[in-house]
């Protein structure tokens, strides 16, 4: 099976770089990769396979399972329950994303990916029950030994392509310690595309540690009876100005993707 793999993957990066002289990455000047499930075939295709491996912060795709932990624990009932901001109401003084410092609902915060809003959250779940239940749900490496409330952002938990791909699989076949009816409103809430052809459901990720920013883009796809589960993480050195290095997680997954969903 591993041969297999590896072969897929050597013929897929000949494709792509045949194609466009360079791969994605490097169009992107970023490095990272891109896991692929393909659930009908069950046949995993990685642009990098020792990388799909690597664990490092979730960064904002942590609440994909943080939304599934603060419903199963009672913090929140619903994805319309509103979480009120702590601060101050004048925006003003808030440089970076003022519209988001407000009262705000579940299904907002998760959409616009206001991370204080899951950090009021996580303060209310408590640090014990989040690490029984990531233990229960195999999600990460468990050290949630970083002080800070944001945990999924800093310090030392982690978490690979491949496992954030093994989770989202679980999620979909009702495989997790999570109740079917929360499950149910995580999947509304993750909705980011719907067309007659497919419905995309995703988070984006993007956090700065030790110099470097990492960005992540996970979710599925389904389309024509089957399903595609996808996990990329890119990183760049934070020195290196790059103003597309956000909207180079979709473009490059969307990439591989259109190639394997076109076979």
């Amino acid at each position: 099976m591993k041969i297999l793999l590896l072969l897929i993957c050597y013929i897929f990066a000949l494709d792509v770089t045949a194609q466009n002289q360079e791969t994605p990455f490097q169009s992107c000047n970023v490095k990272g990769s891109t896991t692929i499930y393909d659930y009908n075939k069950h046949q995993w295709t990685t642009t990098d396979e020792s990388d799909s491996h690597i664990g490092s912060q979730p960064a904002s795709t942590f609440k994909v399972i943080n939304l599934l932990i603060a419903l199963e624990t009672g913090v929140i009932k619903n994805e319309n329950d509103i979480i009120k901001w702590p601060g101050t109401t004048d925006t003003t003084l808030y440089g970076y994303r003022p519209d988001i410092y407000r009262d705000i609902s579940v299904k907002e915060a998760f959409e616009l990916s206001a991370g204080w809003a899951f950090i009021e959250l996580a303060k209310q779940v408590g640090r014990e029950k989040y690490k029984k239940i990531l233990e229960k749900s195999k999600y990460g490496n468990g050290d949630l030994s970083e002080q800070g409330d944001d945990f999924w952002n800093f310090g030392k938990f982690a978490i690979s392509p491949r496992n954030q791909i093994e989770f989202l699989i679980n999620v979909y076949e009702n495989k997790t310690p999570f109740s079917k009816q929360n499950i149910a409103i995580l999947k509304k809430v993750m909705v980011t595309e719907h067309t007659d052809s497919h419905t995309l459901r995703s988070k984006t990720g993007w956090t700065r540690v030790e110099g470097n920013d990492i960005g992540w883009w996970v979710g599925y796809v389904e389309s024509k009876g089957n399903v595609y589960f996808f996990a990329t993480r890119i990183t760049k050195p934070r020195s290196v100005s790059n103003p597309g290095f956000g909207e180079c997680r979709k473009t490059i997954t969307k990439e591989f993707l259109s190639q394997l969903m076109a076979n």
